[in-house]
């Protein structure tokens, strides 16, 4: 019995939230831009209409030859062509010498912006691949970034 009445009172703890994000609140997104039109029926096709998209102008950059030791830079720029504001949750580097920067506002639709993407040529050499792991809330859900360079040792 006694167990019962705690697990009662954990579960009432953890839905006494509130679901709606308060506007004076700028470090929080409003819960209304996360809307998942899959279902254990498939997709919504309605609700998918209304998602925003993260549409690039190009996804692979090649660096060309570098030398080793070299910081080099790009910028990706996408647009969102949806239907509501495009939410960048997560960008992620495949290793520690590929760094995204990004920002998390929300991209309203009709509008572009930048993914810079740094690569770190220090202690590389050859032939070097390296993506970058966007997660977001178009129905896609990811997208991925490429860099390669030729890195010349010294």
């Amino acid at each position: 019995m006694k167990h019962v009445l705690i697990i009662s009172l954990l579960a009432l703890a953890a839905c006494n939230g509130s679901n709606n994000t308060p506007a004076n609140d700028k470090n929080k997104l409003p819960v209304s831009l996360i809307n998942n039109p899959h279902t254990a029926d498939g997709v919504d096709k309605a609700a998918a209409a209304t998602k925003p998209t993260m549409d690039f102008a190009d996804t692979l950059h090649d660096f060309g030859t570098i030398h080793e030791g070299e910081v080099v830079t790009y910028d990706f720029n996408y647009t969102n062509n949806g239907k509501s504001p495009l939410i960048v949750t997560a960008a992620m580097g495949s290793c520690g010498c590929t760094v995204p920067n990004y920002s998390s506002d929300p991209v309203e639709p009709g509008k572009t912006k930048t993914m810079n993407v740094t690569f770190n040529s220090a202690g590389k050499s050859g032939h070097q691949e390296k993506s970058v792991m966007i997660h977001d809330n178009t129905l896609r859900g990811e997208h991925i970034l490429f860099i390669k360079a030729e890195v010349l040792k010294k």
